[in-house]
């Protein structure tokens, strides 16, 4: 990298122009090793990019550099329907997009982090998973438009690390959500999934999710806010045993019943809703962390997710 130029210029996105030297000495033979994991800020500090800084890096490289493609080796064959620990019937995708693969990320997936998913989308970059122990294919991250298989459902992602926290009988008015939020944000707390209750007399229970982490400093947040007079409730309820199950997929967005579909498998498996989140191409569930298992083994079957590839 020092040889682009001043000293952390490309990591401050200002070293393009040392590129072409870059790309020359390729031509010639040339191989980069580059700590991907690190990185040097605007005020020229070196730091440390986080959980799954290199897979970030390569992305970078890959687009600066206008790479074809980028391939990330990684422990596992590639992207599959679902985590192969659950159920022996899950199946590596060849395809799937930079949406859906986001999706799985954020929503539990580990193969990729979402930030390199978010670069590569953002810039084209075709990614290929790949693992670093066989030469089988991988999976090929690339836009909707590459993908020729048609499917509704393509992936089920779960985090068994979550939290039910319900804030009993707070005010019913305007601003109640911004009251209750606002010192969540503060807090650094990370809230997913929000359901308010019907209103009776005047007043609502408040349900959200969130990392099971972050428990003590909600609690904390909330309790200073309403000691401070920013709103009050008559009790707070937490849960700490239930899980996220949520099925990612493009076609979601031209087929109809697909939620029906999700929430008949788990009924006849016995599997109670606690929260329900949708957006465009997902739809994710809170349920008792003891059916977690049981409940991605369902969709699987239901979604025929074995024939997928």
């Amino acid at each position: 990298l020092r040889r682009l130029g001043k000293r952390g210029a490309f990591c401050r996105g200002q070293g393009r122009a040392g590129m072409p030297r870059l790309v020359m000495k390729f031509g010639e033979g040339m191989h980069a090793v580059i700590a991907g994991f690190q990185g040097i800020s605007p005020e020229g500090r070196i730091a440390t990019l986080g959980r799954g800084g290199s897979d970030t890096s390569a992305v970078a490289f890959a687009a600066a550099l206008e790479a074809e493609r980028c391939d990330i080796y990684t422990d596992v064959a590639g992207v599959y329907t679902t985590d192969p620990r659950i159920t022996k019937k899950a199946r590596k995708l060849g395809r799937i997009s930079y949406e859906e693969m986001l999706e799985l990320a954020s929503l539990g997936a580990k193969v990729l982090q979402t930030r390199s998913v978010e670069l590569a989308m953002r810039y084209k970059v075709r990614l290929q998973v790949l693992s670093s122990f066989s030469d089988e294919p991988g999976t090929l991250v690339c836009a909707e438009e590459e993908i020729v298989e048609s499917r509704v459902v393509s992936g089920i992602a779960h985090s068994r690390d979550e939290a039910k926290m319900t804030l009993i009988s707070v005010a019913d008015r305007p601003g109640i959500a911004a009251a209750i939020f606002g010192p969540l944000a503060d807090a650094g707390v990370n809230v997913d999934m929000i359901v308010q209750n019907i209103s009776e007399e005047g007043r609502t229970d408040m349900t959200f999710s969130c990392p099971i982490d972050d428990v003590p400093k909600a609690r904390q947040a909330l309790e200073a806010a309403m000691a401070a007079g920013r709103f009050n409730f008559r009790g707070l309820d937490v849960n700490e045993e239930v899980a996220k199950v949520s099925i990612v997929g493009i076609g979601m967005r031209s087929h109809a019943g697909v939620a029906h579909k999700m929430f008949a498998a788990l009924a006849a498996e016995g599997v109670n809703i606690r929260v329900i989140t949708t957006s465009e191409i997902k739809v994710s569930v809170l349920i008792d962390r003891k059916y977690l298992e049981l409940a991605v083994q369902a969709l699987h079957d239901a979604f025929e997710l074995e024939k997928a590839g």
